[in-house]
């Protein structure tokens, strides 16, 4: 079966991440953000050998999201952010083909222990199975 494994983030999370601490979160240093992406990209290759990874990204800054949503009047409603009202956003995902849910349970089990600095926010490792009935069907 195939499933959805989330991480979440906010603006502040990606400004720390770029040296600009905040009340929301510590600045992370150059060494920091290292073992982050060394961490992440050990979970990819042995994901990509397992042969339990259908795809993996990380997503840009909240900033640079845009929302579209049905006007009253038919016409798209279109905002672009930043958007203070807005807690977290997806900051990455991974789509894995697993034999069962325990099985993806262990996979964002480890990714909850990615390396941070000390004092930064934590938030919970999202998993959605994926609706594989085709069509589309919601």
């Amino acid at each position: 079966m195939k499933y959805l494994v989330m991480v979440q983030g906010t603006q502040a999370d990606y400004d720390a991440m770029n040296g600009k601490p905040s009340a929301h979160s510590p600045a992370w240093s150059q060494e920091e953000m290292q073992a982050m992406f060394a961490f992440m990209g050990a979970i990819n290759d042995d994901l990509a050998e397992s042969g339990e990874l259908v795809d993996a990204q990380g997503l840009v800054e909240p900033a640079r999201t845009r929302f579209v949503s049905a006007g009253k009047d038919g016409r798209p409603v279109i905002t672009d952010g930043p958007y203070g009202e807005t807690k977290e956003l997806l900051a990455g995902f991974w789509v894995l083909d697993c034999e069962s849910l325990e099985r993806v349970t262990e996979i964002a089990a480890r990714v909850a222990q990615c390396p941070q600095p000390a004092g930064a926010p934590e938030y919970p490792v999202v998993i959605r199975p994926i609706d594989e009935r085709g069509g589309g069907d919601f």
